[in-house]
């Protein structure tokens, strides 16, 4: 969950030509400071008592953040959605670009599966290239309620999978519609569609960046 002490500042409510941009960190004494990344956090500094669920996987815990929401499945078979609810306001790193900057992936063999493979063999190296990404997101427990709907985008309203994506709000504004013209990632079909742009994302900078919301379900995770 999200740490008592996180301090957000919005740029924008200060100077109007840092619009839309914030800055998160601790308040110590009358200064803000940065928050613990994750290096800091994952020696224990910052969350103690915030814990929301335990779960079984640290990779499936760390792609959790990099999707932003998700569902975890407790051991009774109950479902809980997690929703994103804040980050720590460091920058977002990929990891794939570590692992080829170190020789041991070339950028074309970089894919989600690709990435979970080589943490499953490499166990022991999963700390030091976890904690290559300094930014950590923290989530808050939504009901599942309807298991058919998305998650809420930035928005507020949930995600539809095969039409909703994460745009750049700097460049794009949310809720434009917007023609998707590529190839599917699985089988270079043509993507050709019209979508909506619902939500943001870290990651998600730049004029031709965007996340495609693919679903629920193993087919959407690869």
């Amino acid at each position: 969950g999200v740490p008592d002490d996180l301090v957000t500042v919005d740029l924008g409510a200060l100077y109007p030509a840092l619009q839309g941009e914030r800055i998160r960190g601790r308040l110590q004494g009358k200064r803000v400071t940065p928050f613990p990344d994750r290096a800091q956090i994952s020696q224990g500094q910052g969350l103690a008592g915030k814990e929301l669920v335990w779960v079984d996987s640290a990779v499936d815990a760390f792609f959790l953040e990099i999707q932003g929401s998700g569902r975890v499945q407790l051991p009774d078979g109950s479902v809980i959605r997690l929703a994103f609810a804040d980050v720590n306001g460091h920058p977002y790193r990929a990891i794939g670009r570590y692992l080829v900057e170190k020789g041991e992936m070339t950028l074309e063999e970089v894919t989600a599966p690709a990435l979970r493979d080589w943490l499953a063999r490499h166990p022991d190296r999963q700390a030091e290239v976890f904690n290559t990404n300094p930014s950590v997101v923290f989530f808050r427990e939504q009901p599942l309620g309807d298991p058919s709907i998305g998650p809420q985008g930035a928005m507020g309203v949930p995600l539809t999978a095969g039409r909703s994506l994460a745009i750049d709000p700097r460049l794009l504004p949310l809720g434009a519609p917007l023609y998707l013209d590529t190839a599917h990632p699985i089988d270079g079909a043509p993507l050709q569609r019209l979508m909506l742009a619902q939500d943001t994302g870290g990651a998600i900078r730049g004029a031709l960046r965007a996340d495609f919301f693919f679903g629920l379900g193993p087919e959407a995770g690869e």
